[in-house]
Parts: structure tokens; sequence; C-alpha cells
């Protein structure tokens, strides 16, 4: 699998997000940052998360763009929307509930000319450990089964 990185394009407020590779926990920093700026942005009015390249997305992965879509409803009042072309991915985003949290395309999206690499951001383990048991815990707060799946990794995480 091709190492994971997060690729990003503006323009007049509406975002594009894509998750490229194997995302997994240790881009869980530069992720949350860039959530964070977007949000900041005084004109921001939509954010799509494309996963059409991603070939893998671990739970804390999936915890923050939770996250993303759950303060998205709060704050601005709407639903974002993830495109992804994988049935594996399609299927993994169903049973863990997005389809409560995003409008699901099951097709590409557009491809701007002018998307970026988001640079790496590498947080403290204490960091990082904090940011994947906020992923986890807004994972289990969206169904049984989540809780379900996520209590003995949340049990080692918040004890261990």
């Amino acid at each position: 699998m091709q190492e994971g990185r997060i690729l990003a394009a503006s323009h007049d407020g509406a975002y594009l997000i894509r998750l490229e590779g194997d995302v997994r926990l240790t881009l869980c920093t530069t992720i949350d940052d860039y959530f964070q700026k977007m949000f900041d942005d005084p004109e921001f009015v939509s954010v799509w998360v494309d996963l059409c390249d991603a070939e893998g997305i671990d739970s804390t992965t999936l915890g923050l763009l939770a996250k993303l879509a759950l303060e998205v409803e709060a704050r601005f009042g709407f639903q974002p929307a993830i495109y992804c072309c994988d049935p594996g991915i399609n299927r993994l985003l169903k049973s863990m509930g997005f389809q409560r949290l995003f409008v699901l395309y099951e097709e590409s999206c557009a491809n701007p000319d002018d998307i970026d690499e988001i640079p790496v951001v590498h947080g403290s383990e204490d960091a990082v450990k904090k940011k994947v048991i906020e992923a986890h815990r807004v994972l289990m707060g969206l169904s049984e089964e989540n809780r379900a799946r996520f209590k003995d990794l949340m049990a080692v995480l918040e004890h261990g």
C-alpha cells in the first residue's frame, strides 16, 4: 500500500480534502490541524472529502472524519459530502454509520488543478494519544455497534 497523504484545495470558502494511500493515525495531527484552520476561515461554506484514492483508512482517521461532520452540522447546519469509489471503503463507512453524518457519493468528484499536499504535522506521543482517544470516543458515540467494537481498545488507551 502507498503511504498515506492528505491533499487539499479551497476556493471562495469551498474546501476539498483528498485522502490518498493508506491513511493512518500518524496523520491525525495533520488532519485535525487542517480542519481547525478550515473552520477558522470566515469564508468557509462547504467541505467535500474525496476518498477515491484512499487504499485504507484506520479507525482514528474515521473518528476524525466523524468529528468533522458533527462540527460542520453543529456550526454551519449542513452535512459535508464524501466521495468514494472503493466498494470496501464504502461498506466500512456505512458500517460506522457515516450515512447519518455525510452525504455519501459512490463516485469520483471534481479534480481541481490547484490541489496541494498538506505538510505533515508531527504531534507528540501524548498529543497523538489524546487525538486517538477523542476520535474513538466520537465513533463510539455514533452507535451501540461502534461502542462494542472499540470498547476494549479504549480501555487499553485510557488506562494503559
